[in-house]
């Protein structure tokens, strides 16, 4: 029969003998938090690199959109009419449209550093750009499904010829193929590596609080002996490894701060407007959860792995 005051007495003996383990190594116990600090800054570090790449991929896609120009005797209500169909599409997130005299402004800008090309523009005596659509897919593997929808759709009446000049899908396809495989890979990558960085470092706290087992296997095999119950014998090596870990992740936190903050000025400059210290303090509480409770668990399933070979169970 279940006895509660037997539990909680037995609960804070555990949890006592593993305070006084903790302090009784002190040496080993230092090396420990440290190598625990090492296993949750590459934590912490996987969530940074994250949201960095989260930023990265974020400007890549930004940058990839496809343009149809118009025909300059278009009119705005056949120009709308095909934006209206676009905007209807579930792979489109967002139509802006550029008027002729937008289009022709913009031109000027980009090209006011070749004046023999203005000059033949003012020749001309009229304005030879119709109007154009400038289309952002929801995903970049989409922009092909709409070059094809256009393709299809181009012309409002049968017999009459279609109002769609060009669409530079088909022109910058290769740079945006480029790109889509850039995204894709960079998130596998990020995957990838993310899992391969936990694994180390799981290894390294599971072999470091091994040692510290290691150290009292002698204590161990004397209280086998006496008869102490496996869960007797492991909770205090628990209650060590939980410590470790929450010291650890606290003494992260710390670390943390003025390493983001180091590094603000550069995440900002190199990944437009990305600045990781401000980042840290928006999500501190999601990082602070993340670190704190991968101590935790690392420290006391490290400490269970690590005793079962001297309980031969």
């Amino acid at each position: 029969m279940f006895n509660k005051d037997q539990f909680v007495t037995k609960l804070k003996r555990v949890a006592r003998t593993g305070w006084f383990n903790f302090w009784r190594n002190g040496t080993v116990s230092l090396a420990s938090v440290l190598v625990m600090m090492v296993t949750l800054i590459v934590i912490g570090l996987i969530s940074f690199s994250g949201a960095t790449l989260d930023t990265v991929l974020a400007q890549l896609k930004d940058k990839i959109d496809i343009h149809v120009t118009f025909v300059p005797n278009a009119t705005e209500e056949e120009v709308f009419g095909i934006k209206q169909n676009l905007e209807s599409l579930p792979e489109v997130l967002l139509v802006t449209y550029a008027s002729p005299e937008e289009v022709l402004e913009q031109f000027k800008i980009n090209n006011a550093n070749k004046p023999s090309i203005l000059a033949a523009l003012e020749e001309l005596g009229a304005n030879p750009f119709g109007a154009r659509l400038n289309i952002k897919a929801r995903d970049p593997s989409q922009y092909g499904s709409v070059a094809e929808f256009l393709e299809g759709s181009n012309t409002l009446a049968e017999g009459r010829l279609s109002i769609i000049d060009n669409i530079d899908y088909f022109d910058n396809k290769t740079a945006i193929d480029k790109l889509t495989n850039i995204i894709v890979t960079a998130d596998r990558l990020g995957f990838a590596l993310t899992i391969l960085l936990a694994v180390i470092s799981m290894l390294i706290a599971f072999n470091t609080i091994r040692l510290t087992i290691y150290i009292a296997k002698d204590e161990i095999s004397v209280m086998r002996l006496v008869g102490a119950s496996t869960t007797y014998i492991q909770g205090p090596f628990v209650v060590v490894g939980v410590i470790y870990g929450l010291i650890a992740g606290f003494l992260t936190l710390l670390i943390f701060l003025p390493m983001t903050y180091w590094l603000s000025i550069a995440t900002e400059e190199f990944f437009d407007n990305f600045n990781i210290f401000s980042y840290y303090l928006r999500h501190f509480l999601e990082i602070a959860f993340i670190i704190m409770i991968s101590g935790v668990l690392i420290g006391a399933a490290s400490s269970l792995l690590a005793i079962r070979k001297y309980l031969k169970v």
